[in-house]
């Protein structure tokens, strides 16, 4: 099973990074599967611990990858890490194995540490819909325009039946930041 979560990772100097990720799930393992290069591996590899956030605020979602990443953070109680304000629930996890690969390592983890803050109520159709609309922003470069217009086009559906302001918001993030690298693209 993979989970859809907002992963936080501190580098030696303490400066936190936030970065939507899925996260495997697998018994009672968590895996973290970065792509090289990457800030979270990079983190990952130096700490040995991470924080992953259970969200519904699509916003964070959609922020991390249009640049919108000031979020409100606590620290984490076990582990040196943070966790998201924000969050439903945190997990504190440290790496217990490596699975090494050229592209993208498999870090399986171990939970140390977790904390329930507020009930999850469900996803409505827009939440759904920017998660996968951030999806296919993350993989703009490796898939055909078309594809990726075709998508949109099927997930706008359900987002405006949905939608409030915090999904809103996060749309007009998610799709502008898609519109200007499919015309970069189109452009180079």
């Amino acid at each position: 099973m993979i989970q859809e979560t907002i992963v936080t990772t501190l580098n030696p100097q303490g400066k936190a990074h936030l970065a939507p990720m899925g996260i495997h799930v697998q018994n009672d393992e968590f895996i973290i599967l970065p792509f090289r290069p990457s800030t979270t591996l990079d983190n990952l590899l130096s700490s040995r611990t991470a924080v992953i956030n259970y969200c519904d605020d699509v916003r964070i979602f959609a922020g991390c990858l249009t640049g919108h990443r000031d979020w409100p953070l606590s620290s984490a109680e076990i582990i040196k890490g943070v966790f998201l304000n924000a969050a439903l629930a945190h997990c504190e996890v440290e790496i217990i194995r490596i699975e090494e690969d050229a592209i993208r390592p498999k870090l399986f983890c171990k939970a140390i540490h977790q904390v329930q803050h507020r009930p999850f109520e469900g996803f409505n159709r827009a939440q759904f819909s920017v998660l996968e609309a951030a999806i296919l922003l993350s993989r703009v470069n490796h898939l055909p325009i078309e594809k990726i217009e075709s998508e949109l086009k099927y997930l706008a559906i359900g987002f405006e039946k949905t939608a409030g302001p915090r999904e809103q918001e996060a749309w007009q993030w998610v799709t502008s930041a898609i519109q200007e690298k499919c015309h970069e693209a189109s452009h180079s």
